[in-house]
């Protein structure tokens, strides 16, 4: 069975527990959803939709490169990027939530030299990463969440 193929029949299934997932993130203020045993941290992403303007809340799981973020758009290794990666190329300033902390960001693609000095550090966190650009031919984009700059922490 293809892999895509049921990931793309699945996308409905997951969608909704990512939903949950961020719900009860949000109602514990992160003491639920930020750390598992064994599984990568994740944060909450605040997004609006490019064309939509509707705002949603993704739960990621990110990279910390102080003071920046790093996500990673792989959406498994599908063909196209994830509509948050869409959203945020087009309304940059958003927050994120790290446990109980909420940060405003400012969200940019690395760099081609920022890729290749970040990719080995993503995979260092999810070695899932690697499965899913070895499974499609588009170079998955690494995302930068910068602190921004009217809120910039010492």
């Amino acid at each position: 069975m293809d892999i895509l193929s049921l990931a793309d029949r699945s996308w409905p299934v997951l969608r909704r527990l990512m939903g949950v997932h961020a719900q009860v993130y949000r109602l514990t203020n992160g003491m639920i959803g930020h750390r598992f045993p064994g599984v990568p941290p994740t944060l909450l992403l605040d997004h609006v939709g490019a064309k939509s303007g509707v705002k949603r809340t993704t739960p990621l799981v990110y990279t910390d490169d102080a003071p920046d973020l790093v996500l990673v758009a792989s959406k498994g290794g599908h063909p196209r990027n994830p509509a948050w990666f869409h959203n945020l190329r087009a309304h940059p300033d958003t927050t994120v939530q790290i446990g109980s902390e909420r940060r405003p960001v400012r969200a940019r693609i690395a760099t081609a030299e920022e890729r290749d000095r970040l990719w080995p550090k993503v995979v260092d966190t999810y070695s899932g990463y690697q499965d899913y650009q070895d499974r499609t031919t588009r170079q998955i984009p690494l995302v930068i969440l910068e602190p921004r700059p009217s809120e910039a922490r010492p």
